[in-house]
C-alpha cells in the first residue's frame, strides 16, 4: 500500500479534531495545554505533508515558526497555572478570576 498525501492530511484531521474536542470538553488548565499542542502538531504535520507533496520549503519553514509559538504558549501557560495553583489547589479554568487585584 502506498502512503500518500491523503493520509498524512487525514491523520492531521483526525489529531486536530482530538485536540479541539479535548480542548472543549476538558476544565484542567495542563491537559487543556496539552490539546492545544496536539493541535498544533496537527497542523505542523500538514503544513510537512503539504510542504513535501508541492516540493516547497515553506511548509517546514511556516513548522519553525509554529514551534516557536508553541514554546511561548507553554511558557506563559504554565507560568499561568502555577500562579493558580499556588493560591488555589485543585484549580481549573474556570478559576482564572484567581488572579484578579
Amino acid at each position: 500500500m502506498d502512503v500518500t498525501v491523503t493520509w498524512y492530511l487525514t491523520l492531521g484531521a483526525v489529531l486536530f479534531t482530538i485536540g479541539a474536542v479535548g480542548l472543549l470538553i476538558r476544565r484542567n488548565p495542563l491537559v487543556m495545554f496539552m490539546c492545544v499542542e496536539l493541535m498544533l502538531n496537527a497542523v505542523n504535520l500538514t503544513f510537512v505533508s503539504l510542504g513535501d507533496d508541492l516540493g516547497d520549503l515553506g511548509g517546514q519553514l511556516s513548522v519553525f515558526f509554529v514551534l516557536v509559538v508553541a514554546a511561548a504558549e507553554v511558557v506563559i501557560g504554565l507560568a499561568i497555572v502555577v500562579a493558580i495553583t499556588r493560591r488555589r489547589m485543585g484549580a481549573t479554568a474556570d478559576d482564572l478570576s484567581v488572579l484578579e487585584g
